[in-house]
């Protein structure tokens, strides 16, 4: 059984005064001195049984009847947790090292409540690491590292409270899977990266062919209406220009009217002049595609200005 911690001076030499202090040291010898620092625990046993603790300062253990057992640090310490094996829930080894903080607040019950406190809490940290371990697929292992040192460590303190000892931090430091699954998890991210790659460059040349082709698609279109506003201005130009020509033939042709009627004399000249232009026009209305007839008076020049006159604005 675990004895009680009462806080016990003991034979301190602050009890002790002037030169009876250096009798007894003298008669006790030097090695009866112990100095205990702060931050430090020293257990004394008594023929072989817990004593008392020794509190920081000067103070004096009796030879031969008592024996200090035990000298530890009170400040907090670091427990280094070498690479162990574990297996997730998806059968994936891996391999975890960890850290864990602790400090020691009951020295003895830490002594007497187990041997080699250090290797013992070593051998828990493995067991509760692989435990959590297991419990995780290897994704998780990666992605819930915070929690599995909440977990940790709430587990970890409360199994070795019984020790007298506090856990106050597990840091999980590193996680490595096996050299195969490593391997097997640089395949699958190059492939990642390689699709990712794919889809951007097939995205990018569709990107690019939607834009060539909406821009022939608006170069097509602006091409389309510049032809048409040019062929609606050609048009009205041709219009406006036979427009503009059928009007002047009309004019020319009621002035010539309005002169032979005027000068009878001149009738006889004009006929001769037309009967030229008539002939080439004839000649002309015989190849023309429609085969155009015209039926006039040769005697009138009047009647033959009328039929020409009306025959051009036929064709205007």
């Amino acid at each position: 059984m675990v004895p009680s911690l009462k806080p016990v001076r003991g034979h301190s030499v602050e009890a002790l005064f002037g030169l009876p202090a250096l009798v007894l040291m003298a008669l006790l010898g030097i090695n009866s001195v112990k100095v205990t620092s702060g931050g430090q625990s020293r257990l004394v046993e008594r023929l072989g049984k817990y004593d008392r603790q020794l509190q920081p300062g000067l103070s004096l253990v009796l030879p031969v009847l008592e024996k200090v057992v035990s000298h530890e640090s009170l400040k907090e310490r670091v427990l280094d947790i070498p690479p162990q094996q574990c297996i997730t829930c998806d059968n994936v080894a891996i391999e975890v090292d960890a850290v864990v903080y602790w400090q020691l607040l009951e020295h003895a019950r830490a002594y007497y409540a187990v041997d080699n406190l250090q290797a013992a809490m070593v051998n828990l940290v493995l067991t509760q690491i692989r435990a959590e371990m297991g419990k995780l697929d290897l994704d998780q292992t990666f992605t819930t590292r915070q929690e599995v040192n909440e977990a940790l460590l709430k587990e970890l303190d409360q199994a070795t409270d019984p020790w007298g000892v506090k856990v106050t931090r597990v840091e999980l430091r590193d996680i490595q899977p096996s050299r195969g699954v490593q391997q097997a998890m640089e395949q699958q991210m190059t492939a990642e990266r390689e699709k990712r790659a794919v889809i951007l460059r097939s995205e990018g040349e569709r990107e690019s062919q939607l834009n060539a082709a909406r821009g022939r698609a608006e170069a097509l279109v602006l091409d389309a209406r510049a032809k048409q506003e040019a062929l609606l201005l050609e048009a009205q130009a041709q219009a406006q220009q036979q427009t503009l020509l059928a009007q002047a033939r009309a004019d020319a042709a009621t002035r010539l009217a309005e002169a032979i009627q005027a000068n009878p004399q001149a009738a006889e000249a004009m006929r001769l002049l037309l009967a030229g232009d008539w002939m080439a026009m004839g000649e002309q209305m015989a190849h023309a595609p429609g085969g155009s007839v015209l039926m006039v008076d040769p005697q009138s020049p009047a009647a033959l200005l009328t039929a020409l006159r009306g025959l051009q604005q036929g064709q205007s």
